[in-house]
């Protein structure tokens, strides 16, 4: 029997031509084999596996291996299937239905398909491409060459997760493997590339080298994640990955610096459990570990551990410490000791450091966003960089407290400024900055003391410091005002240092930071709001004028990435000349749906601002935007409308959307989008619908992959203990293991934000100060 919750053996509806029809598709992992057939269902327990399906003769069956034969029988079809190598149940997979595909053969002879829907093969050009080309690097980087005879991609219309790297058969949703040249926007492209990439180097650190239990899922998902930006940065390397990699490193700062996290390898003991520690921790926390150990070791000695770990354990199973035990052959370094403190205990450092004479003192603590003091210890590989980045020193801070005598960096120092003593304070404080982790290669933050601070604030103004370590100095900031470590007004004097910025990645989290600013002013001193929504406004504007709304014929990739990211925030924050002009070009759109004053890049702005000026009794485009949604032949349109159909400010139009996504109109798997914009005026109203709705969704959605976005984009975004309260009282009696962890990690964000609006009321003066910095313009 068929399911329709999009795990075990479950069928996906599509329309066709005005005519719902059905395909069937199957997401064993965890642990849903067992719902299609009977199974030792864990990962260590390996078996081949010969699968044979009767099918519509009409239809397209798929599996892990190249068919083996077929048979006829009337109108039905028997395909039989070549017996799989060892692999684990999670791994099994089977598709069933109408496509059309595309194929190339690498140089090694593995002949790579994709599936697409019927007449949409030229969408899958492109993450065919891409799997091809990671088939080759993934056989050189490994030294280990592609174990299957085949490899299919396949796109469903509908998926609980992004994709799946069942064993010679990925499964995705549709539009993170579908390219459309007019509709994907650069973001999507990269987006497909990254996915393609992970799921790709599954093959090897997941199937071919499988986990021993779910205890070690990091394994799989942090290497996979970690590998393939590698590999994107080969192939793309103008796309500067590496500095994007960040953004992953600061999700799993953010989800760490949680009291209710939990450590990379984490203790399951309810299968039904298994589904939440596929999170921040385990992927992105875990590939920004592999990073930082990685760069300890160095490139060569890495990927040669790599190679023996994959050739010691091929069809096999591993835990964490098999891992640490090859890289300590290969390294000659103590890698299980180090490592250690980074994998079985939950938490980061935060490195306090402060320079006294010559020496450098370093103090490390657990960061803990709720303020509370942790107990946690690491051995943390410290870099540091002192005026120039060919002035540096690294060493292992083992213990809480640890000082470094840095004179020959100072006397290097003086002597590239021809300095022969520290006579020129002028020229020598003008020049003189301390970097600590560099590049931000490690998973830790930084608190510099005041001197430290001011003197990297400068070396900013003067871009002497790359995009990552300004990257870094941001997001630090931010979190340590977060934890009530620094006062909102520091932030806000360090964001105004960052106004003639341009690398994409620095602006990207620039933007992200006044998101939360502005959600959290709004609840301390909401009169006064609207002057740091124009202070955000005048600090983006000058990247607005210089990339401007149209496109440029072979412009830089970041630049088609960061205008998006400016107009949707210039959107958000009311800017009336950005609503003006976005208004004139949706209503371009509106009469010509290729306009050329809308591209796929800049559609979600001028959506954002056609929905923060919809009310109940101003409706129209509203209208328009469900027409278009209606009428879109394509997911990518799809999903950039459901995106921002919330963002009214009006609470009766967002329970209107909240409706609408629940109903057979949006497909299930695609909730996830429309929640992540929610506006912060319809909070109360999208709580008050969940608690109406709640037997519904909990008997529609059931609690698998989907259902965490209903508890941390509906509960999460409140800022206050009362709420907070309210929210446990109404899941008292309703928790499962399903979604007991996100629940409280939301909760606890909660009250964070709540403990952050005290502390920002006890800045008095900050409405004098947002007000005169909205004015300097």
């Amino acid at each position: 029997m068929l399911n329709a919750q999009l795990k075990g053996l479950y069928k996906c509806a599509y329309m066709d031509g005005g005519e719902k029809k059905y395909m069937a598709a199957t997401q064993f992992e965890a642990v849903d084999a067992r719902r299609c057939f009977p199974c030792w269902d864990e990962p260590a327990l390996k078996a081949t596996f010969q699968i044979t399906l009767d099918v519509p003769l009409e239809l397209t069956a798929l599996s892990n291996m190249p068919i083996l034969q077929e048979k006829l029988n009337g109108d039905i079809k028997t395909v039989y299937f070549e017996e799989s190598p060892m692999m684990s149940t999670y791994l099994v997979a089977v598709v069933v239905g109408l496509f059309d595909s595309l194929e190339e053969t690498t140089a090694d002879g593995i002949r790579v398909r994709v599936y697409c829907p019927p007449g949409k093969s030229d969408n899958g050009k492109f993450a065919l491409h891409v799997a091809v080309k990671a088939l080759e690097l993934y056989t050189r980087y490994f030294s280990v060459p592609y174990p299957l005879p085949k490899l299919d991609m396949v796109a469903v219309p509908e998926f609980a997760g992004g994709a799946m790297e069942n064993y010679g058969l990925i499964i995705y949703r549709e539009n993170e493997m579908l390219h459309d040249e007019l509709q994907s926007t650069a973001a999507k492209k990269q987006r497909i590339t990254v996915v393609a990439m992970h799921e790709v180097a599954h093959q090897w650190f997941g199937n071919l080298v499988t986990m021993e239990w779910w205890t070690h899922v990091w394994l799989n998902e942090g290497f996979a994640t970690w590998v393939s930006y590698m590999a994107t940065d080969n192939l793309f390397p103008e796309w500067k990955v590496w500095t994007q990699f960040l953004q992953q490193t600061a999700s799993g700062l953010h989800t760490d610096s949680l009291e209710k996290s939990h450590p990379i390898e984490v203790e399951i003991i309810h299968a039904r459990a298994i589904v939440e520690i596929f999170d921040a921790v385990s992927y992105e926390k875990g590939s920004a570990v592999i990073q930082m150990l990685q760069s300890y070791l160095g490139d060569a000695i890495f990927q040669k551990s790599l190679s023996s770990y994959m050739k010691r354990y091929a069809w096999k199973n591993a835990k964490t410490e098999d891992l640490w035990t090859v890289l300590t052959e290969e390294s000659g370094v103590e890698v299980t000791n180090l490592m250690d403190t980074w994998t079985k205990q939950k938490g980061y450092p935060l490195i306090s450091v402060n320079l006294n004479g010559h020496i450098l003192k370093f103090e490390q603590s657990q960061f803990v966003l709720s303020g509370l003091a942790g107990e946690g210890l690491w051995i943390v590989p410290i870099t540091l960089c002192l005026g120039s980045y060919e002035r540096q020193k690294k060493f292992l801070l083992k213990t809480r407290c640890g000082e470094i005598d840095i004179s020959d960096l100072f006397n290097s120092f003086s002597n590239s400024l021809g300095l022969s003593e520290e006579n020129d304070l002028e020229k020598f404080k003008e020049h003189f900055w301390i970097k600590i982790n560099i590049y931000q290669s490690g998973f830790y933050r930084v608190k510099y003391d005041d001197k430290l601070a001011a003197q990297l604030i400068k070396a900013i103004e003067s871009n002497y410091l790359s995009a990552t370590d300004k990257f870094g100095i941001m997001d630090d900031t931010h979190a340590l005002c977060q934890a009530g470590k620094q006062s909102l007004s520091s932030l806000l004097t360090l964001m105004g240092v960052y106004r003639k910025e341009t690398d994409y990645t620095v602006v990207s989290n620039l933007i992200d930071v006044c998101y939360n600013i502005v959600k959290i002013y709004d609840d301390a001193f909401q009169d006064s709001v609207d002057n740091l929504r124009q202070h955000f406004i005048n600090i983006l504007l000058p990247s607005a004028e210089r990339l401007g709304w149209e496109s440029v014929s072979g412009e830089p990739h970041l630049n088609v990435l960061l205008r998006g990211e400016i107009f949707m925030a210039l959107a958000s924050f009311g800017d009336e000349k950005t609503h003006e002009d976005a208004t004139k070009r949706f209503e371009s759109l509106l009469k010509d749906k290729n306009t050329p004053l809308l591209s796929a890049d800049t559609k979600r702005a001028a959506y954002i601002a056609v929905m923060r000026k919809t009310t109940v009794a101003s409706r129209n485009y509203f209208e328009s935007l469900l027409s278009i949604y209606r009428e879109a032949d394509t997911v990518q349109e799809k999903e950039r409308i459901l995106r921002h159909l919330a963002a009214s400010p009006d609470p009766e139009i967002v329970r209107e959307v909240l409706n609408f996504l629940v109903s057979d109109e949006v497909r299930d798997q695609d909730i996830i989008y429309g929640f992540s914009g929610i506006s912060l005026e319809a909070r109360e109203a999208a709580w008050k619908w969940l608690k109406d709705n709640w037997d519904f969704i909990l008997n529609k959605y059931g609690t698998g992959v989907l259902f965490t976005d209903f508890i941390t984009n509906i509960v999460a975004p409140f800022s206050s203990n009362e709420k907070a309260d309210e929210v446990e009282a109404f899941f008292a009696n309703r928790t499962t293991p399903a979604f007991a962890m996100n629940l409280k990690q939301s909760i606890e964000q909660i009250r964070i934000k709540a403990r952050w609006v005290q502390n920002i009321k006890q800045e008095e003066f900050l409405p004098e100060l947002v007000k005169q910095l909205a004015s300097k313009g």
